[in-house]
C-alpha cells in the first residue's frame, strides 16, 4: 500500500486528522504525521504515534528516530536529513486540515516547521485541505493563495459547509469528513499494476425511475450502494471506471467517472456510449421493467373515487442489447434480484437469455440483505458452475464478484492462447 505524509496544522478541525490517520492506517497504508506547533495545543502527538505506530515530527531540526522510513518500510542505517527524507519517500502529502496561515506560508514558500518545509521538499503528489472560520476561507489573500498552490498542481480538496468551530456560526470552512479525504488520497495516487491495470470497467448502480408525471414515478428502493462498491473496488485494483448513477445520492471517489441518470432510457443511453470502449460491464443498477405509455406534462390531480388507471409498456432489455454488440474481449455481469425456490433457475435462464458471462444473484425475499442494507449474500451464477458468497459486507461482496470477473477473463485469455 501507499506510504502517506500528513500534515497537521493548527484548528479545531485537527481531531478529525486523527480519524483520517486511522482510517488510512486500517486500510494498510504506511502514515507519517507532521505537526505544527499550533497544531499541538488542539491535538496530542501522543494520540497520532499510538495510530499510526511511528514518531511524529514537529521542528526540523529534530532527529528522526525512524530515519525518514515510513510504518512498515526498513529503517536505512545512515541518518539523513529529516525533513528531506520524510518528504522524499512519500508516495503523497496531504496537509489536512490546513489553516489560512499555514495555506498562505505554502505559497509563499515559506519554510518555518516540519509542515512547510517537508511540503517543499515533496515532489509526490501534494494537496490541503482548508478548514478555517467562513469569513478567513472567503477572503481575497486566501482564495488567491489557494488559487497559487492549483496552479503549482497542488490538489484543493474544498472544504464543506456547515456549523463552524465558533458558536452559532455557519458557512464554508468545514473540513470534509475523514473518509471523503481518504478517498481523495487515494484517487491521488498511481493506480498499482496487475490484473485490473488498464483495463476499462463500466459499472451502472442505483435504480431508475419512470416518471408518470413531473412528481410521481415508478421506481425501486435500490440505493446504489453495491454498485458504487463494485466501482470503488474496481478503481482499487488499478482499474479505469465509469459510473451510471440512476438516482443516487451517495457520493463516489474522485478518481471514478461518474454520469448521473434518472431513466431508463437515459441509463439505457449512457451504457451504449460507454460499452464500446469497455472491457467489462457491470450491470448492478436495477432497472424498471415497465414504463408508463403515457406521462403527463402536469402534476395529476386526484381523480376522486375513480382513481387512476395506468397503462405500462416494457423497457428496453439494456443488457441483453449491449450484450449483442459484444467483442470478444468483453465481459459482461448481470445482477438478478430473485426470490423463491427456483430463483437460481431463474438467474441461470437470464444468463443464457442475455448472453452475459455471469449473473450475480441475491434473494430479494430477505429482509437483512439487498435493498437499503449495507450488506449482501449472493451467488455469481455462471456457465461452468455457482459461487456462493455468504452474507458479508456490500464491499466484501464486490471484491468477490471481481475475483470472479478476474477468473473469467484468466480463462478468457487462456483459450485464446
Amino acid at each position: 500500500m501507499a506510504r502517506i505524509l500528513l500534515g497537521v496544522s493548527g484548528g479545531i478541525a485537527a481531531y478529525k486528522a486523527l480519524e483520517l490517520a486511522r482510517l488510512a492506517t486500517k486500510a494498510g497504508h504506511g502514515v507519517r504525521v507532521l505537526m505544527t506547533p499550533a497544531a499541538e495545543r488542539f491535538v496530542g502527538a501522543a494520540s497520532f504515534e499510538g495510530i499510526v505506530g511511528a514518531p511524529v515530527l514537529s521542528d526540523e531540526f529534530e532527529r528522526d528516530p525512524m530515519r525518514g522510513a515510513f510504518p512498515g518500510d526498513r529503517i536505512p542505517e545512515h541518518d539523513p536529513i529529516g525533513h528531506l527524507a520524510v518528504g522524499a519517500n512519500a508516495d503523497c502529502y496531504l496537509v489536512a486540515p490546513a489553516s489560512a496561515n499555514t495555506i498562505a506560508k505554502l505559497a509563499g514558500g515559506i519554510a518555518d516547521s516540519m509542515v512547510t518545509t517537508s511540503f517543499l521538499a515533496c515532489t509526490a503528489p501534494r494537496a490541503v485541505a482548508p478548514a478555517m472560520n467562513d469569513k478567513m476561507y472567503a477572503d481575497g489573500a486566501t482564495q488567491a493563495n489557494l488559487a497559487t498552490l492549483r496552479e503549482r498542481g497542488v490538489r484543493v480538496i474544498e472544504p464543506g459547509t456547515g456549523a463552524l468551530a465558533s458558536r452559532g456560526e455557519w458557512g464554508a470552512g468545514r473540513l470534509p469528513e475523514p473518509q471523503h479525504l481518504l478517498e481523495q488520497i487515494e484517487a491521488m495516487l498511481p493506480a498499482p499494476a496487475g490484473a485490473w491495470d488498464g483495463l476499462r470497467v463500466l459499472v451502472t448502480a442505483g435504480g431508475t425511475r419512470e416518471p408518470i408525471d413531473p412528481v410521481r414515478f415508478i421506481g425501486n428502493r435500490s440505493s446504489g450502494r453495491m454498485g458504487l462498491a463494485l466501482a470503488e473496488r474496481a478503481r482499487s485494483r488499478g482499474a479505469e471506471v465509469v459510473l451510471v448513477a440512476a438516482n443516487v445520492s451517495l457520493p463516489s471517489s474522485a478518481g471514478i467517472r461518474r454520469i448521473d441518470v434518472e431513466t431508463t432510457e437515459q441509463l439505457g443511453d449512457a451504457v451504449r456510449s460507454e460499452f464500446a470502449s469497455a472491457h467489462v460491464l457491470l450491470m448492478a443498477a436495477a432497472v424498471a421493467d415497465f414504463t408508463p405509455e403515457e406521462t403527463s406534462g402536469e402534476k395529476l390531480a386526484r381523480a376522486g373515487s375513480g382513481g387512476l388507471e395506468l397503462r405500462l409498456a416494457e423497457t428496453e432489455d439494456i443488457l441483453a442489447g449491449v450484450a449483442g454488440s459484444r467483442t470478444g474481449e468483453q465481459t459482461i455481469v448481470g445482477f438478478a434480484a430473485e426470490h423463491g425456490a427456483e430463483a437460481i433457475e431463474r438467474a441461470r435462464g437470464k444468463l443464457e437469455r442475455k448472453k452475459a458471462d455471469a449473473i450475480v444473484f441475491n434473494d430479494v425475499s430477505r429482509e437483512d440483505i439487498g435493498f437499503d442494507s449495507e450488506r449482501n449474500e449472493v451467488t455469481v451464477v455462471e456457465r461452468d458452475g455457482e459461487h456462493h458468497v455468504p452474507l458479508s459486507s456490500k464491499e466484501e461482496v464486490a471484491d468477490a464478484v471481481l475475483d470472479r470477473v478476474e477468473a473469467l477473463r484468466s480463462g478468457l485469455h487462456s483459450k485464446r492462447g
